[in-house]
C-alpha cells in the first residue's frame, strides 16, 4: 500500500551518528519524504518502528547489540507493522547477510556508496511497494546463494499462468513495474494485477519474496 498522503515517512537506523544524521538530512530535504525518527541500533529501531509506524525503515546491517538482521526479522514478523517496509543499507556487495535479510522480510538493498539521488529514489520506490536492489547485489545474490532451482518452488509455478511466470522472471531480474509493462507491452495497471495474483498464489509477503521465488525456481540465472 502506498503512503496515503503522498508523503513517505522514514525511520533512519545506523550506529554511526554522522552517517545517520547525514542520511536524515538528505531525505528530510525532499518535500514528499518525512524523517519519522532515528535509531542507533536494532533494538531501538524496533521500538521506534512500533511507536512511529513509518512507511520505510532504512536499516543498517552491522550494528552492535541487536543487528539489522534481527531487527528486520522482528519488524517484518510483527502483525502490527505489516505496512512497514525495510530497506537495507549494505556496505559491501558480497555482504553475507544480504540474502538472510531478504529472507527476514527486507524489501530491498542499497549500497552505502550510492548517490544521494539514488537513495531518495530507493526510499520512494520502497514506500510504493516496489523492491529495490542494487544491480551488483542482485547479480551476486543469484550467483552466491540461489543459483540452483528448488523443487518446492518449481512445483509452485504450476499454479501460475504463462504471463504470471513472465512477470515473476522480470521481477527477479530487478525490473520496476513500468519497465515490466514496457517489456511485455501491457499497462502498469495490468502489471500490478499480475503481481497481486503472484503474491496470493505464492503466499509471498511482499515483492521481495517474489524475487526469492524467482531465484529459487531457476527463473533467474547467474550472470557471467
Amino acid at each position: 500500500m502506498e503512503p496515503v498522503d503522498g508523503v513517505t515517512r522514514v525511520l533512519v537506523v545506523d550506529d554511526q551518528p554522522l552517517l545517520r544524521q547525514s542520511l536524515a538530512v538528505i531525505l528530510g530535504h525532499e518535500p514528499d519524504i518525512e524523517v519519522a525518527g532515528q535509531a542507533a541500533d536494532g533494538a531501538e529501531a524496533v521500538l521506534r518502528a512500533r511507536a512511529a509506524r513509518p512507511d520505510v525503515v532504512l536499516m543498517d546491517v552491522r550494528m552492535p547489540g541487536v543487528d539489522g538482521l534481527e531487527a528486520t526479522r522482528r519488524i517484518c514478523a510483527d502483525p502490527a507493522l505489516t505496512g512497514v517496509r525495510v530497506l537495507v543499507l549494505s556496505m559491501f556487495e558480497l555482504d553475507e547477510y544480504v540474502y538472510e535479510a531478504l529472507q527476514a522480510g527486507a524489501s530491498g538493498f542499497l549500497l552505502k556508496d550510492a548517490r544521494p539521488e539514488d537513495l531518495v529514489d530507493a526510499v520512494r520506490r520502497t514506500g510504493r511497494g516496489e523492491s529495490l536492489f542494487a544491480p551488483s547485489i542482485l547479480t551476486r545474490l543469484v550467483a552466491q546463494y540461489v543459483a540452483a532451482p528448488r523443487p518446492e518452488r518449481v512445483r509452485a509455478l504450476r499454479h501460475l499462468t504463462p504471463r504470471e511466470v513472465e512477470v515473476l522472471a522480470l521481477i527477479g531480474n530487478g525490473l520496476a513495474n513500468d519497465e515490466i509493462a514496457t517489456a511485455l507491452g501491457i499497462s502498469v495497471k495490468t502489471v500490478k494485477t499480475h503481481i497481486t495474483h503472484l503474491l496470493a498464489k505464492l503466499a509471498a509477503r511482499d515483492r521481495a519474496q517474489l524475487v526469492i521465488a524467482a531465484f529459487d525456481a531457476g527463473l533467474v540465472r547467474p550472470r557471467a
